[in-house]
């Protein structure tokens, strides 16, 4: 079934007009929809996008007009657009051109800037698509004219915040802001003019920016040449006074470097302690006194001091993952802010930071012995018993029972009526069981000899009662399961997971057959082959099996002696008679006598010798029986 587009994300002024049923109703269809699309296999997934452009379209708005409210669907549909996003920027190639614009990237680095994955995310792609791409260069050229033409206030800052915003989720946009010069002069000139609370905005990107450039691959000759150049300028007087600048850069600086950092850092130590510096806070120190709470290798303490809504999700994530102990899981969700989403899809895509890729999986967070008073809750403090009731109350006080003043006329043992055993064999009964009754006479033979029926499982004695509910319902999923197994005996293709299986006869068939989707047909198949010890049961059980009847049931047949329907008196059938009677001519093999006198129960032609020695040796034991 084709999965419809999805609508793009009505901006504010036109959700206001919506009715709370209608906005409620959207958000559903749109979780929906996000979710049939992330389950689909990796290349349907791929092929189906790059057909669609209407994905883009939708994760270009819900980022660009955010939901503002914070409830459940709302956070819901959050959680899955950033999802969604993820897969299409890994998944798809080539990455569609919406996604790769500069607006939507800073949008979703507004929306999910605490997201350590957008940060991977970014990084990742980066090296791919974003390096040198045109829209970077056209969006920086346009930032160092906004900042020359002395824009307002409010323009400004509206190009300052998504720009911080991506600078902090991906520090590769930082470094290729910092290639050149020419905007680090117009964020210094744009610095002396603004009013103070611009200069604070300012004066945190360039912070920033500079910062991207001692990330993991460091360009510190960059860093230097524009210090130097910020040297006289007012905005490198307040990012010394006012941040770590001075304090990182002697940690990062090493090598050939070295010798023009310290020159640098010498010229502007002045500015640390300067009139604009900030006081230090008097720092307390704490002594340990060896009373603090038993901590972990993760920095929890024992697991009854971990908050119950944490413990809900660790339970949320071995349930898919039950070979994690809780401790790894808990640190798991420290790295993704609690959310269970983003560690399922760090786990099965294998994409865990380094830090925590190294931890043992198997940790579980160690257990109290015994709770301290301070861990228990204020309900479960000690205290006192209460002192018993002096007397207890109930509704049937001062009743007739109570005062033994009840009548022995309405007092009765046992059920109420005169049922007996004449009424109880007279009474109506049900149609069902009437019909079991009468089919299980019917199939009672009073000819039939008993016989030994011991190591016969499946003779149960009676009918089965098709009326039982159970018993239907097991009938049905045994000839469902049989269905089942003898085409994918027969076929194994039938159980392919592509559409034009799907819409084949055999498989239309198939569920038609067992009452089954797709879905769960396929999923039987997948099961099976990943359990040869099952596949074996059903082997055993439905292969050895003919003819529409099922190989556990094997046929009884009558054991009453029958008079042969063909000729009468063959050779055969005196055999027979004297297997069933122990000797030749007792028994039920006596009826054979009946045929003809003189041996003429043994067929043949009559000059044939080995017909006439047959009768002579009959003839001999009738004699020798007669004499006995």
């Amino acid at each position: 079934m084709d999965l419809p587009p999805l609508a793009p994300f009505p901006p504010s002024n036109l959700r206001k007009g919506m009715m709370p049923e209608e906005w409620e109703s959207c958000l559903d269809s749109w979780v929906f929809l996000i979710q049939r699309y992330l389950t689909l296999p990796a290349k349907a997934f791929a092929v189906k996008a790059s057909k669609t452009p209407s994905i883009s379209h939708f994760l270009v708005s819900c980022v660009k007009y955010p939901p503002i409210a914070k409830d459940l669907k709302s956070l819901r549909l959050r959680q899955q657009c950033f999802l969604l996003a993820h897969r299409m920027l890994t998944a798809v190639k080539p990455i569609p051109s919406p996604l790769l614009e500069w607006d939507y990237l800073a949008n979703l680095s507004l929306a999910y800037g605490k997201s350590t994955a957008l940060s991977r995310l970014l990084e990742d792609i980066w090296d791919q698509v974003l390096d040198g791409s045109l829209s970077l260069e056209t969006h920086k050229r346009a930032l160092i004219k906004v900042l020359e033409a002395r824009s307002t206030g409010s323009e400004l800052e509206g190009v300052l915040t998504p720009n911080l915003a991506l600078i902090r989720a991906c520090h590769r946009y930082g470094q290729f802001l910092m290639v050149g010069s020419d905007l680090v002069d117009a964020f210094s000139s744009a610095y002396e003019r603004v009013e103070p609370s611009l200069k604070q905005k300012i004066k945190t990107v360039v912070y920033f920016s500079l910062m991207s450039l001692m990330g993991p691959d460091p360009k510190i000759s960059t860093l230097l040449d524009h210090l130097y150049g910020l040297k006289s300028s007012p905005i490198i007087k307040a990012l010394v006074e006012s941040t770590p600048l001075l304090q990182k850069l002697r940690e990062q600086t090493s090598g050939q470097e070295s010798g023009r950092a310290k020159s640098l850092i010498a010229s502007l130590a002045s500015y640390e302690k300067g009139p604009y510096g900030r006081p230090k806070r008097p720092v307390r120190r704490k002594f340990d006194k060896g009373k603090g709470r038993d901590n972990d290798q993760y920095g929890h303490g024992a697991l009854g001091k971990v908050h119950v809504h944490k413990l809900s999700l660790v339970s949320q994530v071995q349930d898919l993952f039950p070979d994690l102990g809780s401790g790894f899981i808990i640190k798991l969700l420290d790295e993704y802010d609690d959310d269970t989403a983003l560690v399922t899809d760090a786990l099965l895509n294998d994409n865990l930071p380094a830090h925590v890729r190294e931890l043992d999986r198997t940790k579980e967070v160690t257990h109290t012995s015994t709770p301290q008073a301070h861990d228990l809750a204020p309900n479960l403090a000690p205290h006192s018993t209460p002192p018993l009731l002096q007397s207890r109350r109930n509704i049937y006080d001062d009743d007739d029972f109570d005062r033994l003043a009840v009548d022995a006329s309405k007092l009765r043992l046992g059920r109420k009526g005169n049922a007996t055993a004449d009424k109880l064999l007279a009474a109506e009964r049900s149609a069902g069981q009437k019909a079991a009754i009468l089919s299980a006479l019917a199939a009672f033979d009073s000819d039939d000899d008993e016989r030994d029926d011991t190591y016969d499982v499946e003779d149960v004695g009676g009918t089965v009662d098709t009326t039982n509910d159970d018993n239907a319902a097991d009938l049905r999923q045994e000839m469902h399961e049989e269905a089942l197994f003898n085409a994918y005996n027969m076929t194994p293709d039938l159980f392919n997971r592509d559409a034009e299986t799907r819409r084949g006869k055999a498989r239309a068939a198939l569920r038609s057959e067992t009452g089954m989707t797709d879905e769960a047909v396929e999923g039987w198949a997948i099961m099976v082959a990943r359990d040869p010890r099952r596949l074996r049961r059903l082997e055993a059980k439905f292969e050895m099996g003919g003819g529409g009847q099922r190989p556990s049931q094997r046929v009884l047949e009558g054991t009453a002696w029958r008079r042969d329907s063909g000729t009468e008196g063959t050779e055969d059938s005196d055999v027979g008679g004297a297997a069933r009677g122990g000797r030749g001519g007792r028994g039920r093999g006596e009826e054979g006598e009946e045929a003809g006198e003189g041996g003429a129960g043994v067929a043949g032609p009559s000059d044939d010798m080995g017909t006439q020695v047959a009768r002579q040796r009959k003839d001999a034991n009738k004699g020798i029986e007669s004499q006995s």
